[in-house]
């Protein structure tokens, strides 16, 4: 059983990783692409109106998802029950927001949102269909089909987006990107899952789901407005344009994150939820996780911090300087995000749902408060602002870790600070070997080699346990055995 949960979580991670690095990849390539392509302003008008889908998105899944995830051996009638409510849920609230579009725009005097809000809208109805299917195959741990369904739709989808940003589409071409990727990946997972509804609906176990489900409803729309409060003020007190920029430079930052929790999402809430009755061995997996997602996402963020004005400079040009100069502080803040959406899992994993939800709320509260203070002071007193928030929540997203966990406080700090200040150091060490350079290709080929090869070197020496398994578990993937010597 041991080696069976171990292979089961390496294949979840490995095919979590090469799906989002996958995913990452053709977003940064894309990516480029659209930045080149498009206008500041057309990132603004789609930036204005993200919560209003996503808040649909999370009203409409309820959290039944992570409730059927979370059931230790849910029936073909329980994901019937989430299916047909999610149907029902999507095309209501699609109704509502339909006729609500008028009011957005006019929220952000731009009248080009009304048809561009019924639009990007329908892409819930779309992941609404998707969401049961979705939960099966997680439930299952079929990551490898998961990462098939998400890898082909993010291709066929900035294929067609770059063509039509080529064909002057303007705003539509990030519009429909994100609904041909929504689409193609929910058909994609109705293709690899063999469970299928039927017309017998029976919403007696979304009645007995929903007490818990609400609670993770109600959180993850908080966490989705969390994320998108700075484009909802700037979009209605700056310009489109700034609105831009900042939708740019936090696009960017998020990258690294999102890849890294992409790969966590896949397994920690199944694989912790089946050690539920093993509390010291689910803590010895957690503290594991932690340690994989302290190992990755540290040098990976801060290195993007480094990097980030020639970054923007060479790939999408000098128009974005502004998201350039915001970029760096992001990433600070984007680093301990995975740590954070980790801590969260393993609060709703134990069945606490209403822990998460009132500490999501106290801290959406209390950043609408800060940034509505603060909004005339200018956007760079926002950003920063946003960042020391954030940072200020991961130690109280642990406090609540630790009140329902045997995890202490030490074992937390020993488990991700030697990562971070290793991060740190070569991020400081790099800098100052390559400051004379000017070129802006040559300081980021050096910057990135330099500090890619010092923390492998830092953390050979400090014999971290972390990099040989990752090592060793690649290799076999690619047919090469470790020898002992």
């Amino acid at each position: 059983m041991n080696e069976s949960l171990k292979e089961k979580t390496a294949k979840g991670l490995f095919w979590g990783g090469l799906s989002n690095g996958v995913v990452q990849l053709l977003s940064l390539i894309f990516g480029i692409i659209l930045g080149r392509l498009l206008d500041r302003g057309d990132y603004g008008m789609i930036a204005m109106i993200t919560v209003f889908s996503v808040v649909a998105n999370e009203l409409q899944s309820s959290g039944f998802k992570t409730a059927l995830i979370r059931m230790q051996s849910p029936e073909a009638n329980d994901y019937n029950s989430v299916f047909w409510f999610n149907v029902i849920a999507s095309t209501v609230l699609y109704v509502i927001l339909f006729f609500s579009a008028p009011l957005i725009a006019a929220y952000y005097h731009q009248p080009e949102l009304v048809w561009l809000c019924r639009y990007v809208f329908l892409g819930f109805v779309f992941s609404g269909l998707g969401m049961a299917q979705g939960a099966y195959l997680t439930k299952n741990l079929k990551v490898k089909e998961i990462s098939k369904s998400m890898m082909a739709a993010m291709l066929v989808s900035c294929i067609v987006g770059a063509v039509m940003a080529k064909l002057k589409f303007a705003y539509w071409s990030l519009a429909t990107q994100n609904l041909l990727l929504i689409l193609i990946n929910t058909l994609l997972l109705w293709h690899y899952s063999p469970w299928r509804p039927t017309l017998k609906i029976d919403f007696g176990p979304v009645r007995r789901m929903f007490s818990f489900s609400v609670k993770v409803m109600f959180s993850a729309i908080l966490v989705q407005v969390n994320g998108n409060i700075m484009n909802i003020l700037l979009g209605r007190h700056f310009t489109k344009q700034e609105t831009g920029d900042y939708s740019q430079a936090y696009k960017w930052s998020t990258m690294g994150a999102v890849l890294i929790q992409g790969m966590l999402k896949q397994v920690d809430m199944p694989v912790l939820s089946g050690l539920e009755n093993e509390r010291e061995r689910q803590l010895r997996v957690l503290r594991k996780m932690m340690r994989f997602t302290a190992f990755i996402s540290f040098p990976l963020l801060f290195g993007l911090a480094l990097v980030s004005h020639e970054f923007i400079m060479v790939t999408i040009g000098a128009k974005w300087e502004q998201s350039s100069q915001l970029l760096p502080f992001l990433c600070v803040s984007c680093a301990f995000m995975p740590l954070s959406t980790l801590m969260q899992d393993t609060i709703v994993m134990r069945g606490r749902s209403d822990l998460f939800m009132w500490n999501t709320l106290v801290f959406c509260v209390c950043q609408l408060l800060v940034m509505s203070t603060l909004w005339p002071y200018g956007l760079r007193v926002m950003v920063y602002a946003f960042v020391a928030l954030n940072l200020l929540w991961v130690p109280i997203w642990f406090f609540f870790v630790g009140y329902l966990t045997t995890y202490r406080w030490w074992s937390f700090l020993t488990d991700i600070i030697p990562f971070a200040l290793a991060a740190l150091a070569v991020m400081v060490a790099t800098y100052y070997v390559t400051r004379s350079l000017e070129n802006n290709w040559l300081l980021l080929l050096s910057r990135m080699g330099i500090a890619a090869v010092l923390y492998y070197v830092v953390m050979r020496l400090a014999h971290v346990k972390i990099l040989d398994e990752c090592q060793q578990f690649v290799l076999q993937k690619i047919g090469i055995r470790h020898v002992e010597h």
